[in-house]
């Protein structure tokens, strides 16, 4: 029974053809296309509304030669954000909860930020290794932190973004679970439960939307050390 509470977390296949696919382009069906009408829907506004909105947010840390940038980061976002929320639905699949896709959009983002500071600025990039006026008997071990401390971002920002949304999905489950088993044995008992279920599941759509923010925040800072 223990082992079922992790079924929901693999990925289902039909006809040889791997079911996360669909899952990944899913998202970008689900918004309207831009037209060159005078005037839109309320939909489309107010999706141009909360992009614009977004852009905005994201774009303030960083200086002007990050703004190219923006396009990338807003959509990254926005699929990010689809993916979660589609994935607290029914009889859905989350694939924002595997860390092989996580990991696939931290590393080379997180990549491409490091090679454009080598590039624009190596001197200023390899001083992060070393902070000024170290003492000279901890310059080899400070550069070995700082270096881990590099290399580990893109691990954690897959693993920040897989754990807080598995953890979610199996409280969900659980406390699920509990209210169907207790309803028939102590009705009081599960219709409280219920309300915890309904309050747990407010409170992770908001873990959704926190996470596809914050995945993108960290990436947006990393770039702002390295232009």
């Amino acid at each position: 029974m223990a082992m079922s509470f992790f079924d929901q977390f693999s990925s289902a296949e039909f006809l040889g053809i791997p079911l996360i696919l669909l899952a990944l382009t899913l998202p970008w069906v689900l918004y309207p296309t831009p037209t060159t009408r005078c005037l839109n829907g309320r939909y489309m506004t107010l999706q141009n509304w909360m992009i614009s909105r977004t852009t905005h947010q994201l774009i303030m840390p960083l200086s002007p030669q990050g703004h190219k940038w923006a396009p990338l980061l807003v959509s990254l976002m926005v699929f990010l954000l689809t993916l979660n929320m589609l994935g607290l639905l029914p009889y859905t699949f989350t694939p924002t909860t595997q860390l092989s896709l996580n990991l696939g959009l931290a590393v080379p983002l997180w990549l491409a930020t490091v090679l454009i500071g080598l590039r624009n600025k190596p001197t200023h990039a390899l001083g992060h290794l070393l902070p000024e006026g170290t003492p000279g008997p901890l310059i080899p071990m400070l550069i070995i932190i700082e270096t881990i401390s590099l290399f580990i971002r893109p691990l954690a920002l897959g693993v920040r973004l897989t754990a807080n949304l598995t953890a979610g999905h199996l409280l969900i489950q659980l406390i699920a679970t509990a209210a169907f088993v207790l309803m028939p044995l102590m009705p009081a008992v599960a219709i409280l439960t219920a309300t915890v279920l309904v309050l747990l599941t407010l409170l992770e759509v908001a873990v959704a939307m926190i996470q596809a923010y914050v995945f993108v925040l960290l990436l947006t800072l990393y770039l702002q050390e390295n232009i």
